[in-house]
């Protein structure tokens, strides 16, 4: 069948991102598109992206949006339907999409309300020639889009809201009420009221005709408190209209056979030769297993267990190569272990792509410790180029890795090495299978060619999304 989709977020590759949620975004469009599905993004014209957009026809203005006017204007960028709200006096300013060079921006919650406002409003009455039978929100950001549907007319168009960081809840003072276009009649718990406040996540939970989240796992895992954050009963609640659909990655972006030197599956000859030339370029002389962690570098993402594990690892044979940044602390102590373990250990502080793509097509193994990840892409990656995630049983990690269990080995599919709980102990006796499954050349090859072999593009992931799209507008 098939239809139109107006999915309306804050982050899109290629033209901005922070996070994941800028991948997925920016790869539905043409996941959907095979299955039939038409879909355009609305995202802010943030500074860099007005320059872009000049030229686009204005297919939608408002004179009052928050404080001045707004329009919108449609194009395409690497083959992304797009939909840019061009109002100046919210999104013309230096920074990111969410902070400046002092800091955050104080008026988000304005800033966001008003591309959730017209999200609605397009959804409602359209554009000229197209109207969406869907809206697709994600996160905070998008939050009070199926709100303003449900409170203000919802022109027979479904919405749904893709929770992917349920940490970030986009919270409000009381008083933003009216401010924010929203009735006080739904100012109670059971509607927009949370801890006093409002906040536009919950205001999404609570009104969308479905709830996805990124993974089958993570969709569990919120309804539970030590990871829903304080919204585990709104989400409990709506329990069936809360499904997980997994993230893909791009296949073409990341493909190791359009490496330099390339590798496969079934010719694996240039694995080797980029892992030699990595260890070449850092220094490094590693007998063992060579690992990677490419991360924001914070408690969540586990960073702070690396100091326990890795030293016994090294003893091992093992190496390692950190790529991230973040809490200074771990920076810190990531820097102190490669000072601790010249030869072993080397850290490069910030982000580079091009070096990334480099670590997973030479290294042996990703680490992945997080406490708590809703999907996670690096362990997709890692699956596709051969290198073996060493993950916790969470969220999106527990739905994507087959842990080298007896069970896994005995029948052969196993594609990684999984562990539980999320502690120094556990992580430490999955690096100590990491070094014992890398002494066996024959089993190693065997779960590295599994781990290739897994599905991690976004063909499922489409097919799931269209459907549920079908069953929204039967």
């Amino acid at each position: 069948m098939g239809g139109r989709v107006l999915s309306v977020a804050s982050e899109c590759v290629p033209l901005v991102k922070t996070g994941g949620l800028a991948d997925v975004v920016g790869a539905l469009p043409s996941a959907l598109a095979r299955t039939g599905w038409e879909m355009r993004v609305l995202l802010p014209a943030y500074r860099a992206l007005r320059a872009q957009a000049s030229g686009w026809p204005v297919v939608w203005q408002e004179a009052d949006l928050w404080g001045g006017p707004g329009r919108v204007v449609a194009g395409e960028v690497a083959g992304v339907p797009l939909l840019l709200l061009d109002a100046p006096h919210l999104y013309d300013r230096e920074g990111g999409p969410y902070s400046g060079p002092t800091g955050e921006h104080p008026d988000n919650a304005v800033r966001f309300a008003a591309l959730s406002w017209v999200a609605a409003r397009i959804a409602r009455e359209g554009l000229e020639g197209w109207k969406p039978d869907i809206l697709h929100a994600h996160d905070w950001q998008a939050g009070l889009a199926p709100a303003y549907l449900a409170y203000h007319g919802n022109g027979g168009v479904k919405s749904v809201i893709t929770v992917h960081n349920i940490a970030f809840q986009g919270w409000s003072p009381a008083h933003m009420l009216g401010v924010l276009r929203l009735p006080g009649h739904a100012f109670h718990p059971e509607a927009l009221e949370y801890y006093g406040g409002l906040s536009s996540l919950k205001a999404a939970l609570v009104t969308s005709d479905w709830i996805t989240t990124v993974s089958p796992t993570y969709a569990a895992e919120l309804m539970r408190p030590e990871f829903g954050m304080g919204l585990q009963g709104v989400i409990a609640a709506r329990g069936p209209v809360v499904s997980g659909i997994l993230n893909g990655v791009d296949t073409d972006l990341w493909n190791p056979e359009a490496e330099d030197p390339p590798f496969s599956r079934k010719a694996m000859a240039g694995k080797a030769r980029a892992r030699a030339r990595l260890c070449e370029d850092f220094g490094l002389e590693v007998p063992g297993p060579l690992a990677i962690v490419v991360s924001r570098l914070t408690d969540q993402k586990g960073i702070d267990l690396l100091p326990a594990v890795i030293p016994d690892f090294v003893l091992g044979g093992g190496g390692l190569i950190v790529l991230g940044s973040g809490d200074p602390g771990l920076e810190a102590a990531v820097r102190n272990l490669a000072a601790r373990f010249p030869g072993r250990v080397a850290v490069q502080i910030g982000y580079d792509e091009a070096l990334s793509h480099r670590l997973f097509a030479g290294a042996d193994a990703v680490l992945v410790p997080s406490r708590f990840e809703p999907c996670g892409l690096t362990q997709m990656y890692g699956l596709r180029y051969g290198t073996l995630p060493v993950v916790s049983l969470v969220g999106g990690l527990a739905d994507t890795v087959i842990g080298a269990s007896p069970a896994a080995l005995s029948v052969g599919v196993a594609t990684g090495i999984t562990f539980h709980p999320v502690d120094a102990l556990a992580f430490g006796r999955a690096m100590a299978q990491l070094l014992d499954l890398h002494r066996q050349p024959k089993l190693w090859a065997k779960l590295r060619a599994n781990a290739m072999a897994q599905p991690v593009g976004w063909e499922s992931s489409a097919g799931a999304y269209a459907d549920l799209y079908e069953r929204l507008t039967a």
